[in-house]
C-alpha cells in the first residue's frame, strides 16, 4: 500500500515574501494540485475561525496564509469560497480577524455558513447516524483544510480532523458538547463528522501556532512551518508528533486510524521537506489534559477517577470580564448566567464542554482543576520533560 505523504516546509513569518514560495513548495511535494483541480472547479476552503480576533493572537488560519494559497489557485481559474460557520451577535464576524478586508482584495466569496444552511447526511458513525453539513462543502468539487497548529483543553490537541466540527450548525455543536461529555466519545463524533466530508487537501498553519491552554486562551507560539497532505489523519499525526505528542494519544487520530479514515502510525506516512527531528518543538506546553498515553496503562475505573479529577471547572476572572456576556449566549446548559451585568458560572450544572472558554477572547474565563488533578498534571509535565531529554 502506497504511504501517504506529509510535507514539511520551513518559513519564518507571515510577513515573509517567500510565504507564497513556501506553500507552493508544500503543495509539490505531496505531487500538487493538479491531479485534484480543474479550471472552473469549486472549491470550498475551511479556515479555522474561532472567534473575532486580531491574527496575532494565533486563534484563527491567519489571512495572510490563506491570502497567499488564493494567489495560487486562482492560477487554476477557480470559483473560491473561504468560509466557517462563526458565531457573532453582529453581521462583523469577519472584521476583526482581517479576513473580511484580505478576501475582498482577493475577490473572493467569503461565507459564514450558517447564511446558507445545512443538510442533513446519513452518517454510519460510531456514534451518529444523520449530521448536517454545510452546503457549500458538499457541494464543492474540491474542499481544502486549512487547519491551526494548536492544543486543545478538551481534546488535547486540534488539527485537520477537529477543524471539520466547523461544517455542522453552531447549536448542534453545543448540543453535541452536552450529549457527548466524555472525552473517547466526544472524540469519536469528531470522527463521525469527518467521515462524512472528508477534506481532499489539508494545509496547516503552523507558522504561529497556540500552546497551553488552547484553542483560543493559549498563548502564540511560533514554530514557522507549513504542513500539506491529502490524508489529514497522518497531517495531524505529524502535526502532533512535532509538538512532543504520541500521535495515537489524541483520540481522534487514533480512531480515524483505526477507522481506516487516514494513516496516524509515524512509520506509516511517507515525510517530505525537513525531518520530523530538525523541526521537533521539545518544550512546546501541552493543555492540562495531555494524558492520552495513560488510557492504555491504568485499569478502566482508575483511568475514570483520574479523567474526572483532571476535568477543568471554567471560572470567570470579573476584573478581566468586559460584560461582553458571549460566553451566556454559547452556553448549552445555561451554566454560564448574567449576574449584576458581568458572567457567572454555576458549577452545578456546568458540564465542563469548554464553550465559554472557547468563546472568550478576552481571557476573563481560567480553568482550575481538582487538587488531585493538580497532582497528576505536574507529574505528567515532569514525565514529559524527562521522556523528551531521554529522547
Amino acid at each position: 500500500m502506497t504511504k501517504p505523504k506529509v510535507s514539511i516546509v520551513k518559513i519564518s513569518d507571515y510577513q515573509n515574501r517567500n510565504l507564497y514560495q513556501a506553500l507552493k513548495k508544500s503543495l509539490e511535494l505531496i505531487n500538487g494540485l493538479k491531479e485534484l483541480i480543474k479550471p472552473g472547479a469549486r472549491v470550498f476552503i475551511k479556515i479555522n475561525h474561532l472567534s473575532s480576533s486580531p491574527p496575532e493572537k494565533a486563534i484563527n488560519t491567519h489571512p495572510a496564509f490563506t491570502r497567499q494559497l488564493l494567489k495560487i489557485l486562482k492560477e487554476y481559474q477557480t470559483e473560491i469560497t473561504v468560509g466557517d460557520d462563526v458565531y457573532s451577535k453582529k453581521n462583523d464576524a469577519f472584521l476583526k480577524s482581517g479576513y473580511q478586508q484580505m478576501c475582498e482584495e482577493m475577490g473572493v466569496r467569503l461565507l459564514n455558513l450558517k447564511e446558507t444552511g445545512f443538510k442533513k447526511v446519513h452518517c454510519q458513525g460510531e456514534v451518529l447516524n444523520k449530521v448536517y453539513l454545510s452546503r457549500p462543502i458538499l457541494e464543492a468539487d474540491l474542499v481544502i483544510n486549512l487547519p491551526k497548529l494548536k492544543t486543545h483543553s478538551f481534546t488535547i490537541f486540534t488539527g485537520a480532523v477537529k477543524n471539520m466540527y466547523g461544517a455542522i450548525p453552531q447549536g448542534l455543536r453545543l448540543n453535541y458538547h452536552r450529549l457527548y461529555g466524555r472525552l473517547e466519545t466526544f472524540s469519536q463524533m469528531l470522527v463521525d463528522i469527518y467521515s462524512c466530508s472528508p477534506p481532499q487537501l489539508t494545509i496547516m498553519d503552523a507558522i504561529m501556532a497556540m500552546e497551553g491552554e488552547g484553542p483560543s486562551a493559549g498563548h502564540p507560539r511560533k514554530v514557522g512551518l507549513i504542513l500539506a497532505s491529502k490524508d489529514g489523519v497522518a497531517l495531524d499525526a505529524v502535526a502532533s508528533k512535532i509538538i512532543c505528542f504520541n500521535p495515537l494519544s489524541i483520540y481522534t487520530t487514533l480512531f480515524a486510524h483505526e477507522r481506516g479514515l487516514g494513516v496516524g502510525k509515524i512509520e506509516e506516512i511517507e515525510i517530505t521537506g525537513e525531518k520530523i527531528k530538525e523541526v521537533e518543538v521539545r518544550d512546546f506546553k501541552h493543555s492540562a489534559l495531555a494524558f492520552g498515553f495513560l488510557r492504555r496503562k491504568l485499569p478502566a475505573f482508575l483511568y475514570a477517577y483520574l479523567q474526572d479529577q483532571l476535568t477543568l471547572i471554567p471560572e470567570v476572572i470579573r476584573k478581566e470580564c468586559t460584560k461582553c456576556l458571549d460566553c451566556v449566549r454559547i452556553c448549552p446548559t445555561g451554566a454560564a448566567q448574567p449576574v449584576s451585568g458581568s458572567a457567572w458560572i454555576d458549577k452545578q450544572i456546568c458540564i465542563h464542554c469548554m464553550c465559554c472558554h472557547e468563546v472568550c477572547r478576552y481571557r476573563a474565563i481560567k480553568l482550575k482543576m481538582k487538587p488531585i488533578g493538580y497532582i497528576l498534571r505536574k507529574f505528567v509535565s515532569l514525565y514529559r520533560r524527562i521522556f523528551s531529554l531521554l529522547k
